[in-house]
């Protein structure tokens, strides 16, 4: 930096000459003619070399001075975006696409609040970093070359392809571009990958996997080392594990299961119930920054689509040495707990184990158990008095946690099925053995995570923040706008406000509606190395400790609790820093996961219902917007009725009551319909219904 760009950085570092354009700073100097072009190429460089930024104004300035902040853009596909603001605190900015500056979908940007009606718009200053430079899309040729239309909406633009970077790639085929070039109307792009013809089902499928960036496969070194530590004998080194081989303890899965990580022993001895949730000790296999361990820190997670499983580990480990399957030995981290007949725990302890799960049950076994089948009992006798104490335990926790103010969300999860070529969605039903497995497993993660803080050791939780005043206020808003009676404050929401206004709906048919808008209303879970509580949960002290083989803070905590045990001070030193690597790169991989496995069953749904087009269904509006409402079935599948196929009317969409009005007709969240399916929509992975009545009330 030569003397003159010193000279006019600390000006505008000190404020003299801040938030000017280049001409107002030429004139100021009293420069005219060359040199005042002069100015504007050293402001152009300070520019170049990120110690100034320039707005759309052409001001110069330091990020300060603009009032600039860090975040990301997240996109829309009508050419605007949204400043989403590293703190949490800020609230989201509307950009207009003026105003992005050549910032797209995903990318790290410096931005500032520039006012709008409602105070709320921002501009861009700076890119700071792209974040997405590989796409996946539809490939249309051109003359010239050709240009892909993004797969993901939010990134807006297409993405022109050079002839020569084609690939030989034809029209209507889905391609993985590598983008290189940002500047100017389109980025400029370099087919990588032909993936095939657009519109095949599994060509879609495995569009989906390249655009969240999940590894189909393991590099060599990696199989590598998993095969060799799968050849170890659990029975090589028990020093310091407590031996359970001969304690009655089952495995409790779907029947398609095939990575078990977790399994239970239960006994009842004077009123007391001694609860033993068993996990997979992963981390004697996977030992931390090795070759193994980055792989897995690098995946984040396990991911789960109908027809296959994209596995956090080599199924070596996974299926087989670290799977807990029936009969064989297996190593362990185990969480004892003893629990009084009000759910409170009394004791609790976790330790390195063995165990030799005696049964691999299924929640369809366990549930007919519990219901007195006959035939099941007679297949396993010695698990009568086991299913019927967890059964018992299970309820007793249920309650606890009922009266603690836990927010028990009858929310719905969608089961996609591919066997043999064929998808089936089958009625949503959740028995018994599912709640059983949950709450043991919710009351070891508790147990664990509590234990760890006493310890005032490093830690992976999982957090989740009580509803930020806005949302609750929202959803009180809704509330009385239903004639629901409100009794919580927006500004201070506890768990047992939602959880009693919940029970106080348990016989309205406002019930599933409200508890719908509540889930909204709420923030999401993520992993963090600060401890601020579990909302949903009304939990002090939370962490993911039970499934290590699919999830990698579980396997984190496995290794710093089983390093605590034998020397905290180094645990402490060693892990503090890591802990929040962890946490940050966990709760991505979480995200990126979550949408993937979201955009596949969407997949799914759109091939099923393609051969149920005419057919007709009752189902409840889950989704209100200024475009139609959508609505759900018995068996979770959802699709669109698009406004313009509603009864011929003028409507208005009031978000905060979750209505569409109109003159004559009005629909609003939670109202039954009885509708028809009219078509499916592959390239928006959408269902559309059309609506034919009003189902009468119950």
């Amino acid at each position: 930096m030569n003397n003159a760009s010193r000279s006019l950085l600390e000006k505008i570092q000190d404020g003299s000459f801040a938030l000017l354009t280049a001409e107002e700073i030429a004139k100021k100097l009293r420069l005219k003619g060359k040199a005042a072009m002069g100015v504007r190429d050293i402001l152009a460089a300070l520019c170049r070399e990120g110690e100034l930024l320039c707005d759309l104004r052409g001001r110069y300035g330091t990020a300060r001075q603009f009032g600039a902040a860090e975040g990301t853009i997240s996109g829309n596909e009508r050419g605007f975006g949204f400043f989403v603001s590293d703190d949490p605190a800020a609230d989201d900015l509307f950009i207009p696409h003026r105003a992005l500056k050549g910032a797209y979908h995903g990318d790290r940007v410096l931005a500032f609040r520039k006012g709008g009606r409602a105070g709320d718009e921002g501009e861009v200053l700076a890119v700071l970093q792209r974040g997405c430079t590989q796409i996946v899309g539809l490939f249309r040729r051109e003359r010239s070359g050709g240009f892909v239309h993004p797969d993901d909406r939010k990134f807006s633009t297409d993405v022109f392809i050079p002839s020569y970077r084609c690939k030989g790639a034809a029209s209507g085929t889905k391609v993985v571009v590598n983008i290189y070039n940002f500047e100017g109307n389109s980025p400029k792009g370099e087919i990588v990958e032909v993936l095939g013809e657009g519109g095949d089902f599994f060509v879609e499928e495995r569009a989906i996997i390249r655009s969240h960036s999940l590894k189909e496969s393991f590099p060599e070194e990696v199989l590598s080392e998993a095969e060799k530590q799968a050849k170890r004998s659990p029975l090589d080194d028990l020093t310091g594990r407590i031996d359970l081989r001969d304690e009655l303890i089952i495995t409790v899965d779907g029947e398609d299961t095939r990575d078990i990580d977790d399994a239970i022993s239960i006994r009842k001895e004077k009123g007391k119930y001694f609860l033993g949730v068993h996990i997979a000790d992963v981390s004697h296999y996977v030992k931390w920054r090795s070759v193994l361990d980055l792989e897995a820190f690098s995946r984040g997670t396990s991911v789960y689509f109908p027809d296959r499983v994209i596995p956090m580990l080599p199924t070596a480990l996974s299926n087989d040495i670290c799977s807990l399957n029936e009969g064989v030995p297996r190593l362990t981290l185990s969480c004892f707990m003893t629990v009084d007949g009000h759910g409170r725990v009394l004791e609790r302890s976790v330790a390195p184990s063995v165990i030799c799960s005696r049964h691999r049950m299924t929640y369809t076994d366990v549930t007919a158990i519990s219901e007195g089948d006959r035939a099941t009992r007679e297949k396993y006798p010695d698990l009568i008095e086991f299913v019927e104490t967890a059964v018992e335990l299970t309820k007793i926790l249920q309650r606890a946690r009922e009266s603690r103010g836990g927010v028990a969300l009858d929310v719905k999860e969608a089961k996609i099925l591919y066997e043999d070529g064929k998808i089936s969605i089958p009625d949503y039903k959740r028995t018994v053995s599912h709640e059983m497995i949950e709450q043991f497993m919710v009351l070891a993660n508790e147990s664990v995570a509590t234990i760890m803080t006493e310890k005032k050791m490093p830690f992976v939780y999982r957090v989740h923040e009580r509803p930020n005043e806005e949302k609750a206020a929202d959803f009180r808003t809704f509330l009385t706008e239903a004639g629901v009676h409100v009794k919580f404050d927006p500004a201070n929401v506890s768990p047992a406000d939602y959880q009693d206004l919940l029970r106080s709906l348990e016989t309205s048919p406002l019930y599933a509606l409200v508890n719908r808008v509540m889930l909204r209303s709420m923030m999401k879970a993520v992993y963090s190395p600060e401890n601020v509580g579990h909302f949903g949960l009304a939990s002090d002290c939370y962490c993911h400790f039970t499934s290590p083989i699919r999830r990698y803070p579980d396997l984190c905590i496995h290794r710093i609790i089983k390093e605590s045990i034998l020397s905290p001070e180094k645990t402490r030193e060693k892990y503090k820093k890591f802990v929040v690597e962890a946490s940050t790169q966990s709760s991505a991989r979480e995200r990126s996961a979550a949408e993937a496995e979201r955009d596949v069953d969407a997949l799914y749904t759109v091939a099923y219902m393609q051969d149920k087009i005419g057919e007709e269904y009752d189902a409840v509006i889950s989704g209100v917007t200024s475009f139609g409402v959508f609505v759900e079935l018995a068996n979770t599948v959802e699709g669109l009725i698009p406004l313009e196929t509603l009864p011929d009317d003028s409507y208005e969409f009031i978000e905060t009551r979750f209505l569409l009005r109109g003159t004559k007709n009005s629909f609003h969240l939670g109202e039954r319909l009885h509708v028809k399916v009219s078509g499916v929509d592959w390239g928006t992975r959408r269902v559309h219904f059309l609506f034919l009545e009003k189902c009468r009330a119950l």
